[in-house]
């Protein structure tokens, strides 16, 4: 029974994916932002789960693919979609106009199936992470609906199809870039060999101090800036 704990948890990310879309679909973003918090909370759990009780299978590598695509590929998608529709609109687009213009947000969705084939498939991609994850993506897409509904000043640019579509464009080349990130798995707790991590969760909870909700992007840019400066420190090490 127990090694079907780790399943369970990934069908419980897979469920609140199902549920943000819904949301999404009636035009409550901000809650389909949270549903997405929550997936995110079980897609750890279900990883941190099956490393505990040794319960890795097959089965629930396929299950856990197949959820992160719901929660971290369609409904980014589908929130980007209904933000550069209610911007196209809200301009006075006309409806044949803002409606293909729309769609391009489904673009995160196309990558985000890319960028799950591609872990499925790379060995390297066990400790660290090739192109940003899904989760990490999806995070970043579903705190705009946040901080615009809590974060009432400066907040205009969000509402801008040309930024919608730029950051849609650009998450959508990350997910596959060959870029190198870490992981969030602690195989023990030393300092020595966790200083990027520690360093990223201090910075995480300083920015989410200090911005609120719009920390929330911060830390998406902060991970992929430590995983660089990180990338060419060993490398430098390496070299020399």
């Amino acid at each position: 029974m127990k090694k079907n704990i780790p399943n369970l948890l990934t069908l419980c990310n897979l469920l609140c994916g199902c549920i943000a879309i819904v949301f999404a679909f009636e035009g409550n973003l901000v809650w389909s932002a949270y549903m997405v918090g929550i997936a995110c909370i079980f897609d750890f759990m279900d990883g941190m789960f099956a490393r505990l009780l040794k319960a890795h299978s097959e089965i629930g590598k396929q299950l856990d693919s197949l959820a992160d695509m719901v929660s971290f590929g369609v409904v980014p998608g589908m929130i980007i979609f209904k933000l550069i529709n209610q911007t196209m609109i809200t301009c006075g687009a006309d409806i044949f106009v803002a409606a293909p213009i729309s769609f391009s947000g489904f673009l995160v969705t196309a990558f985000s199936a890319v960028r799950l084939a591609k872990f499925n498939l790379d060995t390297r991609q066990t400790d660290s992470f090739i192109g940003v994850p899904t989760p990490a993506n999806t995070i970043l897409i579903s705190s705009l609906p946040l901080i615009l509904q809590f974060n009432i000043s400066n907040t205009s640019f969000i509402l801008n199809p040309y930024f919608l579509i730029g950051l849609t464009l650009i998450m959508s080349y990350l997910l596959i870039a060959p870029l190198q990130l870490f992981a969030l798995k602690f195989k023990n707790f030393s300092w020595a060999d966790n200083k990027v991590r520690y360093l990223f969760l201090a910075l995480s909870l300083l920015l989410l101090i200090v911005f609120q909700f719009v920390g929330i992007p911060l830390i998406i840019i902060l991970y992929i800036v430590l995983s660089v400066i990180s990338n060419i420190l060993t490398r430098s090490k390496t070299q020399s």
